[in-house]
């Protein structure tokens, strides 16, 4: 009889194990799909974004077709993933992003456009967008992790293959493809100093004094030897 019980006891404790590894990994899957749908959410809000920029950058730099062109062409390719797999997704952002840092590669040539209120106002906008996404996507893929890691590991592995729980997918955009907004150009001031005229830059970036190779006063001679100036 005591064997009986003991045998009991550890089909109980099996069975609340079970249960409770279960209405674990729902719980997670569930989260998984929460925050993937706020990912979706800010990717939407900024392909609403984009027509209003381009329109703007279009009133200053109308003869950059090309790129205007391929900023359209990228973002309803993006938009149309909408619904698919993160990987899915992700591999569509990466062209979008992309053009869009070519978008603001142009703005960069017109100060005018730079000042405009409207461009401001949608440049600031969007980077608030691209921060709420890179924050959704990192919450997303750390509850990923956490999530495969309990399909991978044991014992709740043998739950996870008994009723079907499988690995979810990463959203990654490669590092190099994403968005830079709001982000001002670096100067290259050597480059600067060369091209005015002023004598090569030197390593640091400031000017070389004139009077090197081909000009200006003549050093200072070595002592005990008389000036160039002195007679003999």
């Amino acid at each position: 009889m005591i064997v009986l019980w003991i045998v009991l006891g550890i089909v109980l404790l099996v069975g609340i194990a079970l249960a409770f590894s279960y209405n674990r990994f729902v719980s997670q899957r569930q989260l998984i799909r929460n925050a993937f749908a706020n990912i979706d959410t800010e990717l939407r809000r900024r392909y609403d974004l984009i027509p209003n920029l381009v329109e703007t950058v279009k009133g200053y730099a109308a003869h950059e077709r090309e790129v205007f062109e391929e900023v359209a062409r990228t973002r309803s390719a993006a938009a149309a993933t909408s619904g698919q797999s993160p990987a899915a997704q992700a591999q569509a952002e990466g062209p979008f992003v992309a053009a869009l840092g070519r978008l603001f590669a142009v703005a960069e040539n017109y100060p005018e456009l730079k000042a405009n209120q409207n461009f401001l106002a949608l440049q600031a906008e969007l980077s608030n967008t691209e921060d709420r996404i890179q924050a959704s996507r990192r919450f997303y893929n750390a509850n990923v992790q956490d999530y495969n890691r309990r399909v991978q590991s044991f014992p709740s592995a043998f739950v996870a293959r008994w009723f079907g729980f499988k690995e979810e997918e990463f959203f990654e955009i490669p590092e190099a493809e994403r968005a830079v907004v709001g982000v001002a150009p670096r100067v290259d001031f050597s480059r600067e100093s060369g091209a005015a005229g002023t004598g090569p830059a030197s390593p640091g970036g400031t000017p070389s004094p004139p009077g090197g190779a081909g000009g200006g006063a003549p050093p200072p001679p070595p002592p005990g030897e008389p000036s160039p100036d002195q007679g003999t």
